[in-house]
């Protein structure tokens, strides 16, 4: 029997799509445990201690700025990912720009 091109398509596509949400939850757990962990010894390291006492206040205070919908916290808890997505576009700039059979040409 030949293989279906049609059915090799949809699991490519649902393969694709497992391994992007595997990656984005992956990478926003990355967001909400580690990185407000590096923020917070990086924050003491230059500017010293915290207005509030402690890194469960830091955290506290960061958990509810991401359910009050505050943009800044949400983009620091999606900046891996949003770093990762990127780079991945700047290698597929890159990969068509060097492509191009003569230079200047589009």
């Amino acid at each position: 029997m030949r293989d279906d091109p049609v059915k090799h398509r949809q699991y490519s596509v649902r393969k694709a799509i497992t391994r992007e949400v595997g990656l984005l939850l992956g990478l926003l757990l990355v967001g909400l445990v580690l990185l407000p962990i590096a923020v917070y010894v990086v924050g003491q390291a230059i500017f010293g201690d915290y207005g509030g006492d402690s890194y469960g206040h830091f955290y506290s205070e960061l958990n509810g700025r991401i359910r009050d919908a505050d943009p800044a916290a949400w983009f620091l808890v999606l900046s891996p990912y949003l770093g990762l997505q990127t780079l991945r576009l700047i290698a597929l700039g890159w990969k068509a720009a060097g492509q191009r059979s003569e230079p200047g040409t589009r």
